[in-house]
């Protein structure tokens, strides 16, 4: 089976450069969230996010997409098949961190890490591993996290740390930072414990980078700690991110139907309203069993029922 999804970061001038020429190509260009724009034709589709800015190349045709007119005409030069050459780093032996749930009001907090080598980097590639904000499917977060337990070489690591343990814990630290360090901190000695002679951990750059250092240093752990923005491109943080979004919605979905109430994701109108609906159904006191209590929905909730 080819290719059939492929991301690559673009310049900024690339942007307007690429959608002529998906234009003059015959595409169809569609609007969509958080994206410049996205392009269809056929079964290939395309979409330049405005993070990145990024573009996902998905369909059967990718292959042919990337090698006859994104590298020649955009990127300047050949990288699929090359990757090892341009990032090296991402083939060696290393773990991968990335968390899900921290800005929605409902359900868990997970973090989960993965480790990976070359052969393994190589095989989730070619499976269409990325990072899990682009995979808006959920059935496609699922399969793909089937894919990365399954492949040979790699070790995972999943800490769900679920509502009312959440709101315990927050009340311990003195920010969110310090909690969500203190669950990498966990996951890496985790991976530490399985692949003990892999010495490098990579994971999203923190505001402060000091307080993941702190957090893994307590937990006594001595690996490399590499830290940097948009380490979702690696593909071991890619993994794990997915790992992530499935233990967060598999939760979601059980918690759902456990309360025979929709949980929406985020924390915007419809949350509020789903909460209204959920203390009118269970009470204000459950409510620490499905949200995290310390974000502002949960005074607007309190507020509007004492009105």
């Amino acid at each position: 089976m080819g290719l059939t999804t492929y991301t690559q970061e673009i310049g900024e001038g690339d942007v307007e450069k690429l959608r002529e020429l998906l234009e003059r190509g015959g595409f169809e260009i569609l609007e969509k969230p958080y994206a410049h724009y996205g392009a269809r034709k056929g079964k290939l589709n395309i979409t330049v996010y405005e993070k990145g800015p990024k573009v996902l190349i998905q369909g059967k045709d990718t292959e042919e997409f990337v090698k006859f007119t994104l590298e020649p005409e955009i990127l300047g030069e050949a990288r699929l098949g090359y990757e090892e050459v341009h990032n090296p780093e991402m083939f060696q032996p290393h773990f991968g961190i990335d968390e899900s749930g921290k800005g929605d009001y409902y359900g868990p907090l997970v973090i989960a890490g993965a480790f990976t080598d070359s052969e393994s980097t190589r095989a989730l590639m070619e499976a269409g591993v990325m990072d899990s904000k682009r995979v808006s499917s959920r059935d496609r977060i699922i399969n793909l996290s089937g894919i990365i337990r399954r492949t040979k070489g790699v070790k995972v690591s999943v800490i769900l740390v679920g509502p009312k343990r959440y709101n315990e814990l927050y009340g311990k630290f003195p920010n969110l930072n310090e909690l969500l360090a203190w669950g990498h901190a966990k996951v890496i000695k985790e991976l530490s414990e399985l692949v003990p002679q892999c010495s490098r951990a990579l994971s999203d750059q923190f505001a402060n980078p000091r307080i993941l250092e702190r957090a893994l240093a307590r937990q006594e752990v001595n690996v490399e700690l590499q830290q940097r923005t948009k380490g979702e491109s690696d593909v071991a943080v890619a993994a794990a991110s997915i790992l992530a979004r499935e233990g967060f919605v598999r939760w979601m979905e059980k918690a759902s139907e456990t309360w025979d109430l929709p949980l929406p994701l985020g924390a915007g109108a419809p949350v509020l309203q789903s909460g209204r609906d959920f203390i009118a159904l269970h009470g204000r006191e459950r409510l620490g069993e499905v949200a995290k209590l310390h974000f502002k929905t949960t005074n607007q909730l309190t507020s509007t029922e004492n009105e």
